[in-house]
């Protein structure tokens, strides 16, 4: 009998001959296909989060061009360097 975590419920996906074969070929040999699969489906949806985190990050940044600006004075700011001490 399979056990797994509470919360994670059981499924089964279809995939085609081809398909199956391609992902056994491609997974490492030490890897379940369950796990393979499951790591690549987490891969896309993080990709596809942070590509839509940057589309609106770049609408925000469209909107508030204060804030570019901004960003743009930090890239050139000498962080490597100390900063200059004032004498009081």
């Amino acid at each position: 009998m399979l056990c797994y975590p509470l919360g994670m419920p059981a499924s089964t996906v279809k995939l085609e001959a081809t398909l199956l074969r391609d992902i056994r070929a491609a997974k490492p040999p030490g890897q379940t296909l369950a796990a393979f699969v499951r790591d690549a489906v987490e891969r896309e949806l993080r990709r596809r989060k942070l590509r839509a985190a940057a589309e609106q990050y770049r609408a925000f940044l469209d909107e508030h061009p204060e804030e570019l600006e901004d960003l743009e004075r930090w890239e050139v700011a000498p962080l490597a360097s100390a900063p200059k001490r004032t004498r009081s």
